[in-house]
């Protein structure tokens, strides 16, 4: 494990070394494949790819919570979050040289 970022830009160098299409093409495969993952989950789809992982769509009621500065009461309000579960072939192989 080296501690480097995934980003973007090495994904795309990755994808037109390993599959021999040009870096156009691969940032333009990148894109629409990110664009179609974010416009189901904003629409509220779940997403599932398999062995790597489910991401999911969840609204949070609004909650009394506490400014920790102040000790005063605030209300948190309602609000979306996403939610990775991975799949259980991803949590072994992060597991398996432990």
């Amino acid at each position: 494990m080296t501690g480097d970022t995934l980003t973007k830009a090495r994904l795309v160098e990755d994808i037109h070394a390993q599959v021999g299409i040009t870096k156009k093409e691969a940032n333009g495969v990148v894109d629409d494949v990110f664009d179609i993952m974010r416009d189901a989950l904003l629409a509220g789809d779940k997403l599932k790819i398999s062995g790597f992982g489910n991401w999911v769509v969840r609204d949070k009621a609004a909650r009394r919570g506490r400014n920790p500065q102040t000790n005063e009461d605030i209300i948190i309000a309602r609000r979306r979050v996403l939610t990775f579960k991975p799949s259980q072939v991803l949590r072994a192989a992060l597991n398996e040289d432990r």
